[in-house]
């Protein structure tokens, strides 16, 4: 498996997986502005020349924001989705971002769990914040050594 930043032209196969992953998915027009968008990193999880997963995390002032980590359907469960983790991270630290924060269905488990060993917390609950279907929110906060 490769993990390298995401280009304009992963954005089709981005979105497919996107889709697969996500209730309400993201348009392929806000992948692309978020693939341009300055403070912001995007990687992509290659496996046999296939991209296979992706993430984002924007950065402002240090600190920063997971916006999205998803896998493909039948890769899941491979530890592509904690490479994926471990490489956001440590490209936030190299951005001297110092605190991380995430929101996760709180019928996430395993999500919650990949985040808990990557020494994120569960700092409050935001009501209602999904839709399709409607679910609460846990907000996990990570705080980074530089």
């Amino acid at each position: 498996m490769i993990i390298r930043p995401m280009v304009i032209e992963d954005i089709d196969r981005v979105y497919e997986i996107e889709c697969d992953s996500f209730s309400i998915p993201w348009s392929k027009e806000s992948l692309r502005q978020e693939v341009e968008n300055p403070l912001a990193f995007y990687s992509v999880a290659v496996v046999e020349e296939k991209i296979v997963a992706y993430g984002g995390l924007w950065a402002v002032m240090g600190e920063g924001e997971i916006t999205n980590i998803a896998v493909q359907k039948a890769c899941r469960k491979k530890g592509i989705g904690k490479e994926l983790l471990g490489d956001l991270i440590e490209r936030a630290r190299q951005n001297q971002v110092f605190s991380i924060t995430l929101e996760v269905r709180s019928s996430n488990q395993a999500a919650q769990s990949l985040y808990e060993a990557y020494g994120f917390i569960a700092i409050a609950i935001r009501k209602k914040y999904y839709q399709k279907p409607e679910e609460d929110a846990v907000i996990m906060q990570l705080q980074i050594q530089q």
